[in-house]
């Protein structure tokens, strides 16, 4: 689609509403100062060939004004959405105003295209005008701000046009981060570990994950550079005295490794860091055929608490189109071993919108799902990331209506059976731009995943792929920095990886500490 903007340089604010009413189409920026706009085009009776986008923010002594004129198969529409100019401060209430003006702007750029989208297409998205990944931030903002519930759920519903079971989504989860923001100090972090090997790619997947079978030469180098990354990185916490709440263990599926390879592993983050404080501690099992007895004896040794087996779809049929050699009676029998070993809590993922499946389908895993007890389950929607089979393959997939049928369904069953919404957050690309939930009973929410969805404290990640999110829950900021994502890379460049690692020291003693409180 050919965009204009006129009067602003808002792109993202754009591209974001975009990819939600339209997936198929991508942005092309057309310079306004070389062309008459979409206005003078439309006085004059000319037409576009292709689908176009106007977006003029302009601003009035009291309101600004955006407003959006879309081209789409043959009609013109208009959207238009305003907002009060705030009055003008000075030092840092003018900072202040000017980053509050900034986000006002883009809301009501989101708004004007979002209102001539909707119209021009008839598709009302669930989540409305709402963009990003953490539509729970903004719920949380309001409630830190005193504003009530009930509120903020308006605020979602009107302002936003969110639906009102997605609002209260929104509110369930803000209140599941909240409480976990308050038991936290400036001292807890959070440790996730890559490992980026899989028995087999599925075609979903867009994930930096190796398939053991033609990568196994790569395992144990790759291990011996992490068990590096591992010693380094845990004398940087001992010395700043930090204090590890949650390990995560993912990838990839990190139970392709072999036990004595887990053995090895578990070992050394035993020793190098302390993990007395512990409060969750997981490991992805995520494909049952990686699975034996004496993998899950090494895990329940190393203190592990929480493991996730991710069948996506409890149907064979779907299993085959996804990639997947292994049976739904496998899955069966993998939660039956892990009961057996005696874990605390079990994650089953579930993905909505996988090729061959029907909502009926959903429907049955669901309810087999159910049926194990699981305490955590998470169901996402599929995203059609560049990258995957899917993608590249053009796979048929189930449509936006029943993939809201099947997530529809989801929320009440899960509902009826007693679990609870404990964070959400989203994707680009899933089909109809719906959400990703994570769902436990009552007492086992898992800590790891509330801290990155809503950036609580800092994520230290080690391994190939890894993320480290360093946060200053005081000022807002979040500096990132990412170690290189194939296991070739990451093994030959360890060296500038562990010197990388000692950025962490000043963020936390210049930055963090220096508030001086939470010590």
């Amino acid at each position: 689609m050919i965009l204009r903007l006129i009067g602003h340089d808002y792109k993202y604010a754009v591209e974001q509403v975009l990819l939600t009413l339209f997936p198929e189409e991508r942005p092309v920026y057309e310079d306004v100062d070389e062309i008459s706009s979409v206005a003078v085009n439309r006085r004059g009776g000319q037409t576009p060939c292709v689908p176009t986008a106007e977006i003029r923010l302009s601003h009035g002594p009291k309101v600004s004004t955006a407003v959006t004129e879309l081209w789409y198969e043959g009609v013109w529409y208009r959207g238009v959405a305003k907002v009060a100019r705030p009055e003008q401060g000075s030092g840092e209430g003018k900072n202040r105003v000017e980053l509050v003006y900034a986000r006002q702007m883009q809301k009501i750029i989101k708004l004007s295209f979002y209102r001539a989208a909707t119209t021009a297409t008839g598709i009302v998205p669930p989540w409305g005008a709402l963009t990003g990944i953490r539509p729970g931030k903004r719920a949380t903002a309001l409630l830190e701000a005193g504003i009530a519930p009930a509120e903020v759920k308006r605020v979602f519903v009107t302002e936003y046009e969110v639906s009102p079971q997605r609002a209260a989504l929104c509110l369930d989860t803000a209140r599941a981060g909240l409480k976990a923001k308050a038991s936290l100090t400036s001292r807890d972090i959070c440790l996730y570990v890559s490992i980026p090997f899989c028995p087999t790619r599925c075609t979903y997947c867009s994930f930096v994950s190796n398939d053991v079978e033609r990568s196994g030469r790569l395992v144990e180098p790759y291990l011996a550079a992490l068990r590096w990354e591992i010693a380094v990185t845990a004398q940087i916490v001992r010395e700043l005295g930090l204090r590890v709440q949650s390990l995560y263990i993912g990838g990839g599926t990190p139970t392709s490794l072999s036990a004595s390879q887990l053995r090895s592993l578990t070992g050394a983050l035993a020793t190098e860091f302390d993990l007395s404080h512990l409060r969750d501690y997981t490991v992805e099992a995520g494909r049952p055929d990686t699975l034996d007895l004496e993998k899950l004896r090494v895990l329940k040794d190393a203190q592990v608490s929480r493991i996730c087996i991710n069948p996506q779809s409890m149907e064979d049929p779907v299993l085959a189109a996804i990639g997947r050699r292994h049976t739904a009676a496998d899955i069966v029998s993998a939660v039956e071993l892990v009961r057996s070993v005696g874990f605390p809590v079990l994650n089953m993922d579930l993905i909505a919108g996988l090729p061959a499946d029907t909502a009926a389908g959903f429907a049955r895993t669901l309810g087999r799902v159910l049926e194990f007890g699981a305490e955590n389950v998470t169901v996402h929607t599929l995203a059609l990331k560049k990258g995957s089979h899917i993608k590249a393959d053009a796979v048929p997939i189930p449509g936006p209506e029943a993939v809201g049928e099947m997530l529809d369904m989801a929320l009440a069953s899960l509902g009826e059976a007693g679990y609870l919404p404990y964070y959400l957050y989203r994707q680009k690309f899933t089909a109809g731009g719906f959400e990703n939930v994570g769902w436990c009973l009552s007492g086992f929410e898992n800590l790891y995943n509330i801290a990155i969805m809503e950036e609580l404290c800092s994520i230290i990640s080690l391994g190939a792929g890894a993320s480290t999110k360093l946060v200053d829950a005081h000022t807002g900021r979040i500096p990132r920095s990412y170690n290189p994502k194939f296991p070739l890379e990451y093994t030959d460049g360890i060296d500038r990886i562990l010197a990388a690692k000692e950025k962490i020291k000043p963020f936390f003693i210049e930055e963090v500490f220096s508030h001086g409180s939470d010590l």
